[in-house]
Order: structure tokens, then sequence, then C-alpha cells
């Protein structure tokens, strides 16, 4: 678990570090809503937001990537003070609620 006001620094150097293929997951501590990011490029990443709101945004920059961030971590964790953060290891976004997920 990281703390919200250093979350966006953390997420940020966790994605730059990911493999091509795999994902990362961050949840609110009751595990109701997530954010999940998967690498599908040299500097690329998607987006599904799955929570308050549902969508998903493709092929996202690591430039425009704080922006990104900053808004869904306002929309999805607005009263969240700690963060889950998982790395699901290679994984495809439509099976990742029965993955096994290792907590970082």
């Amino acid at each position: 678990m990281i703390d919200k006001n250093s979350a966006v620094s953390t997420i940020l150097e966790r994605l730059e570090k990911l493999p091509l293929g795999h994902c990362l997951d961050i949840r609110t501590y009751k595990r109701n809503r997530r954010v999940l990011f998967l690498r599908v490029g040299e500097n690329a990443w998607d987006v599904l937001q799955d929570g308050f709101g549902k969508g998903l945004f493709e092929d996202i920059a690591l430039e425009k990537m704080r922006k990104l961030l900053q808004t869904l971590l306002r929309k999805e964790f607005p009263r969240s003070t700690k963060i889950r953060l998982y790395a699901l290891g290679p994984c495809d976004p439509k099976e990742t609620s029965t993955q096994e997920r290792k907590v970082l």
C-alpha cells in the first residue's frame, strides 16, 4: 500500500519499469474501485478505469500519463488516503478480476 500523496510519482516510476505486456493495478483500500495500466508499446499504455466511471484510454504516452493519473485519482479515490498497488505480470485486462495479485 502506498500513500495517496506520493502515489502519482510512485506509479509513474513503476510504469516506466513495467515490461511490455505486463499490467499494474491500483485499487482503493476496500478494493471496490480500480485503475488498470497495461503496457502496449515502448512509450504507450492502455488505461482501464473501473469504478465510479468506466472507461478505456488507449495509447497514452508517459508525458500525458501524469495529467490522466491525477484526474483518475481525484475521480476514483476521492476520500482514500492509502492505495493498493499490484503488479499483475503478463495479463489480459478482461481476465484480471480472477487473476492472482502480487502486492508491492
